[in-house]
């Protein structure tokens, strides 16, 4: 169990750190094949990122831990970026998964999330590197850890972001996100925050 917070404390995803991070994340159609067990392929129309994309979502291992790691420290500022023992805890704790996003071609990891299953699953983080943030990833790795919750028994899923972060509660609402209550003084810096809930039935 983590320690370090006594609450389970999600930060305001990947676009903390730079403002324009959900003006850049443009949802597109989504169309999901079976690729192999843990896999799903997904080929996205941007027309601004390389053109057409196909993102292969898989589980994680061991040996990407590293690299989201490092990942982690580049969307969010020092202070808010998770520590390796932080990160390392959420992944690994129990009736947690984290799933990756990555190129089909090239396998190259464009973003990750971590979410928590149980009742009411939540959401922890959702990174997406910055030349990935046109292409729809932020928004296929949500409805992958949606579907994975639901196949686990969610009946629901949660996550919280900063009352005066406007572009992530559009983006939460347009995947059918509601507001439930504030938070006061969630955040360290004294924001409070907005909690969000879907149903998955």
């Amino acid at each position: 169990m983590l320690m370090v917070r006594p609450r389970l404390r999600v930060r305001q995803e990947a676009f903390v750190s730079k403002s324009d991070f959900f003006s850049k994340w443009v949802p597109q159609s989504v169309e999901k094949q079976t690729n192999s067990p843990g896999e799903s392929v997904a080929g996205m129309g941007t027309g601004r990122y390389n053109g057409v994309v196909a993102f292969v979502i898989r589980d994680f291992q061991p040996d990407d831990f590293d690299l989201i790691w490092r990942m982690d420290q580049e969307c969010f500022p020092s202070g808010i970026a998770y520590s390796k023992p932080e990160l390392r805890a959420y992944v690994r704790n129990r009736g947690a998964f984290t799933l990756l996003a990555t190129g089909a071609e090239d396998g190259k990891i464009h973003g990750f999330i971590v979410a928590q299953g149980g009742a009411i699953g939540h959401v922890i983080t959702i990174d997406v590197v910055a030349p990935a943030r046109r292409s729809g990833v932020g928004s296929l790795l949500l409805r992958s850890a949606e579907e994975r919750l639901k196949a686990e028994g969610s009946r629901a899923v949660g996550l919280e972001t900063a009352v005066d972060n406007t572009t992530a509660l559009s983006f939460y609402k347009r995947h059918g996100y509601s507001v439930i209550r504030t938070w006061p003084r969630y955040y360290s810096n004294g924001v409070d925050a907005l909690v969000l809930r879907k149903p998955l039935t």
